[in-house]
C-alpha cells in the first residue's frame, strides 16, 4: 500500500464519496458520464467489481516475474530494445527510467476539463484487468480527479502510437512523485505535493507498471471527446440559428416535409428535418406568406436537413466510436489471467491497440462535421446581409452608407469559416516513423482530436453572428404589436436579446460578437435538439444520484 499513514494527512482534504459521487463501471462508461466528468464538479468512483480484475492481472504479472520468464514490457527493454533482458533487481529501475525518459512533451498544458478526462479514462482502461497494475494505481489517478490535482501534461508530442506516450509520461510523473500538478486555484505544485494532497505517497512502480501507464489512446480519446461535446453544442446552436434565418427570410417550410426525407431515408436528415419543424412549431411567420413567391430558397437554408443531417450522422458515428475506445484496455502487452481456467495458466500477448486510428478517424469526422455547421452558417449569414435574396435592408441596418451593419461580422465569418476548412484536412492520413522504424506507421490522432477545439470555436463564432444577424432580421420586418414567431424560438430570440441588443446604429461589436460564442457554445438547447445528441442521450447516467 501507499497510502499515507494517519499522522501525515494530506494538506487539503480528499473530497468523502457522497450522493455526489459518479460510478465507473469498466466497460460500461457511456457518453452521458465522460460528458459530466468533462463538465466537472463530480467526484468518481471505480465499481467494487472491477478490483478482482486489477488483483488478477497484476498477479499473473507477478507470477511470470517469480517464474523468470521473459516476457516483454515485463523485463524487457522496450520498443527497438524490447530483445534486451532486465535483470529482476532493477525492473524498478526499469520502470522509473521509461517513465522519465518519455516525459518530453513540449506546449501549453492540456485544459484541465480534458485531463479530467485523461485520468477517468486511464483509470478505466486500467481497470480492464489486462494490464497488470495494482488496484491502488487506479485509485489515485481517481484521488487525483476528485482533489482537482490535476497532472501538467504538455498538449504536443504525441504520434498516437504506440499510444499517446510523452503526454501520458507527464501524468505518470505525478504518480511517482516528479513532474507538476495543477491545484483547484490553478497554483503549480511539485507532483509529490500533490501525490501528499490526494492522499498517496509517490509509488515505487512494479514490472509492467510504467509502460501500461503510458501506453494507451487516453489523451487522443479525451481531447476527441471534448471535441465531440463542442461539436455537439455548435450543431445545437447551428439548427436554431438556422430556424431563426428562415424566419427572417420568411423562408418556405416545405423543404422540411417529413414525406421528403423519409424518401431518401438518411437518419440525420430524418432527424434533423423534424427538429427544425419541432423549432418553428406554433410560428405565426410561417403561415403568413403562402403565397410569397418563394419556391426554392437557397441552399444554405432549403439543404438545412441534407447538410446538417450528414454532420448529425458523423457526430453519432464519432460518439460510438469514441464510447468504445474510452473503455477499451488500449495499453500493450496485454495481460489474460488463468487463460485457461487454471490460476497459474496466465498468457501476455504483445499487439497494437495502442495505436489511436480508430480515434484519429473519428477526429477527422468531427473536423468534417464542425466546419461544414460553420460553413452553411456562414452563408445563411452572406444570404441574411444580400437584399436581394433576403428582402431585408442591405446589411441588415437601417440608414445605410453611414452605417455598415453587419458587414464585417460577416467578413470575420468568412476568414473562420475558411480557416476551418484548413484545419479540417484529415491528420489520420499522415504518418511518419518512430523509433528506428519499429513504429513504422502512426495514427497521428492526438494532434487530429487536438484541433477540434480551436474549430469548434471558429464554428461558435460564425454561429453566433448568424444567430446575431437573424434576430436582427426578424426585429427589422416586425412591426409593433407584428406577427410573432414559435415559443421555442421566441424564447431563444429573448435570450439573445439579453445578451445583445438591436443594431440600430453602428457601434462597437466585438462585445457581441463574443457574447455570441459564448451562446453559441452553450449545453443548454431546447429538448427536441437534445435528444439528437449521442452525449444527451443517456443523461440519466451521468446524474450522480442515480450512479452513486
Amino acid at each position: 500500500m501507499h497510502m499515507l499513514t494517519p499522522d501525515a494527512a494530506p494538506a487539503h482534504p480528499v473530497p468523502v464519496p457522497g450522493d455526489g459521487v459518479l460510478m465507473l463501471d469498466p466497460g460500461r462508461v457511456v457518453l452521458a458520464q465522460l460528458r459530466r466528468i468533462h463538465t466537472g464538479g463530480v467526484s468518481l468512483q471505480l465499481h467494487a467489481d472491477a478490483r478482482q480484475a486489477l488483483r488478477a492481472a497484476q498477479s499473473a504479472v507477478q507470477r511470470i516475474v517469480d517464474g523468470g520468464e521473459v516476457v516483454y514490457g515485463i523485463n524487457t527493454g522496450f520498443g527497438k530494445l524490447a530483445s534486451t533482458r532486465i535483470p529482476r533487481e532493477r525492473l524498478a529501475e526499469l520502470q522509473r527510467n521509461l517513465v522519465l525518459s518519455h516525459s518530453v512533451g513540449t506546449g501549453q498544458p492540456l485544459p484541465a476539463a480534458v485531463v479530467r478526462l485523461v485520468l477517468a479514462t486511464k483509470a478505466v482502461s486500467l481497470a480492464r484487468g489486462h494490464s497488470g497494475v495494482r488496484p491502488e494505481i487506479v485509485d489515485a489517478l481517481l484521488a487525483l480527479a476528485n482533489a482537482g490535482l490535476l497532472p501538467r501534461i504538455p498538449a504536443k508530442g504525441s504520434v498516437g502510437a504506440s499510444g499517446d506516450l510523452a503526454p501520458l509520461a507527464h501524468l505518470a510523473c505525478v504518480l511517482i512523485g516528479e513532474g507538476e500538478a495543477s491545484t483547484p486555484e490553478g497554483t503549480v505544485i511539485p507532483g509529490a505535493e500533490a501525490m501528499r494532497r490526494a492522499g498517496f505517497a509517490p509509488f515505487v512502480l512494479g514490472p509492467k507498471e510504467g509502460l501500461a501507464l503510458l501506453n494507451g489512446t487516453q489523451v487522443s480519446t479525451a481531447l476527441a471527446l471534448a471535441g465531440l461535446f463542442q461539436a455537439e453544442n455548435v450543431f445545437a446552436a447551428g439548427l436554431v440559428a438556422g430556424a431563426l434565418s428562415l424566419e427572417a427570410i420568411q423562408g418556405s417550410i416545405k423543404p422540411f416535409d417529413a414525406r421528403i426525407h423519409a424518401a431518401r431515408g438518411q437518419p440525420g436528415q430524418i432527424d434533423v428535418a423534424a427538429a427544425v419543424r419541432a423549432l418553428l412549431n406554433g410560428s405565426e411567420i410561417v403561415p403568413s406568406h403562402p403565397d410569397c413567391g418563394r419556391v426554392q430558397d437557397p441552399y444554405s437554408i432549403r439543404c438545412v436537413p441534407q447538410v446538417m443531417g450528414a454532420c448529425l450522422d458523423n457526430i453519432r458515428h464519432a460518439a460510438r466510436v469514441l464510447q468504445t475506445e474510452a473503455n477499451a484496455a488500449s495499453d500493450n502487452p496485454l495481460v489474460f489471467s488463468g487463460a485457461g481456467g487454471d490460476e497459474g495458466d496466465d498468457e501476455v500477448i504483445s499487439g497494437g491497440n495502442f495505436h489511436a486510428e480508430p480515434v484519429a478517424f473519428a477526429a477527422d469526422i468531427l473536423a468534417l462535421a464542425i466546419a461544414e455547421i460553420g460553413a452553411i452558417s456562414e452563408r445563411r449569414l452572406a444570404l441574411l446581409l444580400d437584399s436581394g435574396l433576403s428582402g431585408l435592408p442591405p446589411f441588415l441596418v437601417r440608414d445605410g452608407g453611414v452605417n455598415s451593419g453587419f458587414m464585417i461580422a460577416q467578413v470575420t465569418a468568412a476568414a473562420l469559416a475558411s480557416e476551418n476548412k484548413s484545419l479540417a484536412h484529415p491528420a489520420s492520413v499522415d504518418s511518419l516513423p518512430t523509433s528506428a522504424n519499429q513504429e513504422d506507421h502512426v495514427s497521428m490522432a492526438t494532434f487530429g482530436a487536438r484541433r477540434l477545439a480551436e474549430m469548434a470555436d471558429n464554428t461558435a463564432v460564425v454561429v453566433g453572428i448568424e444567430a446575431m444577424g437573424a434576430a436582427q432580421g426578424i426585429e427589422l420586418k416586425r412591426s409593433p404589436g407584428g406577427l410573432r414567431s414559435s415559443p421555442l424560438l421566441e424564447a431563444t430570440f429573448a435570450d439573445l436579446r439579453s445578451r445583445v441588443a438591436f443594431l440600430d446604429q453602428d457601434r462597437f461589436l466585438a462585445p457581441d460578437v463574443e457574447a455570441m460564442r459564448l451562446w453559441a457554445g452553450r449545453t443548454t438547447w431546447p429538448d427536441a435538439l437534445l435528444r439528437l445528441l449521442p452525449s444527451h442521450a443517456d443523461a440519466s447516467a451521468a446524474t450522480p444520484a442515480a450512479t452513486a
